[in-house]
């Protein structure tokens, strides 16, 4: 079973390449990613 702590790093270095390559991505991005992670802290539990 992928824990948040171990998905959590993935996610960010994911996220910093497309940063990166194409910096228009940036919002969705983020709003993405801190979905992502609201999810996994509200039932990762």
């Amino acid at each position: 079973m992928i824990s948040g702590l171990h998905l959590t790093p993935i996610v960010s270095l994911i996220a910093g390449v497309l940063i990166l390559a194409i910096p228009r991505l940036l919002n969705y991005i983020i709003a993405l990613y801190l979905i992502v992670i609201g999810l996994i802290g509200l039932f990762g539990r």
